[in-house]
């Protein structure tokens, strides 16, 4: 099992009129190793909210999540950090690639943020396959404004991967992307989900890319079910 959450709630106070919004509710839910899961809802129904606590960028209210068997209230925020960087990749809407560094440092940046980084050398070695799996690996060298929206977006994925974490979350990463980028880009995430052996959690509104996965997790009343 990679990640669990165990009756984590999470509301927010409003800007208008300062009163507080439930957004999640005692949502209880696992993920396994390799496991493909896609989360769908309508907009503000909590999805982003979701994938926030799941990869440790925001703090539930209440409520355990655990990964790989770690409570995350029981660390530091050190801690959080190093298991942040070391098992979890995000892959956003937005690519949000450095627009003054070449593809090659784009991809391999996320190693800094390890509290032990592997020597540059072996880096290097990796970013370099995993921009060949994407068929990028002639333009490891070009700054990110050279290359397609699509080019952009497997980089970004390259990047995710890096670390080679545990879990792989992508909020809407299809978003930006035409009908025929945004097909090449799941195959390319359901790829890499086989051939890295990395759990893959999905929000998407396409419900022809949910039906791809494992299984597809909806909300009610704030809380996550299967459906």
């Amino acid at each position: 099992m990679i990640i669990e959450l165990n009756k984590v709630n999470k509301g927010y106070c409003d800007a208008d009129d300062g009163c507080r919004r439930e957004i999640l509710r005692d949502v209880s839910f696992s993920v396994n190793n390799g496991e493909r899961i896609s989360v769908i809802g309508p907009s503000g129904c909590g999805k982003t909210t979701l994938l926030n606590l799941m990869g440790t960028l925001d703090c539930a209210d209440s409520g355990e999540i655990c990964i790989k068997g770690r409570n995350t209230l029981d660390l530091t925020e050190r801690e959080i950090a190093g298991l942040r960087a070391s098992e979890i990749g995000f892959v956003f809407q937005l690519h949000h690639l450095l627009p003054q560094a070449t593809l090659l440092e784009n991809v391999m940046l996320p190693n800094l943020a390890l509290h032990q980084s592997l020597d540059a050398s072996s880096v290097k070695s990796r970013a370099l396959e995993l921009l060949a799996k994407v068929s990028l690996q002639e333009h490891a060298d070009k700054l990110p404004a050279k290359l397609s929206g699509g080019e952009r977006q497997r980089a970004a994925v390259v990047r995710a991967l890096i670390n080679k974490p545990a879990l792989l979350l992508a909020d809407e990463p299809t978003g930006a992307l035409d009908s025929k980028n945004a097909a090449e880009l799941v195959d390319l995430l359901l790829e890499l989900n086989r051939s890295e052996g990395v759990a893959l959690v999905m929000v998407t509104h396409n419900k022809e890319i949910a039906s791809q996965m494992d299984r597809t997790l909806g909300f009610s009343g704030g809380q996550v079910i299967d459906l």
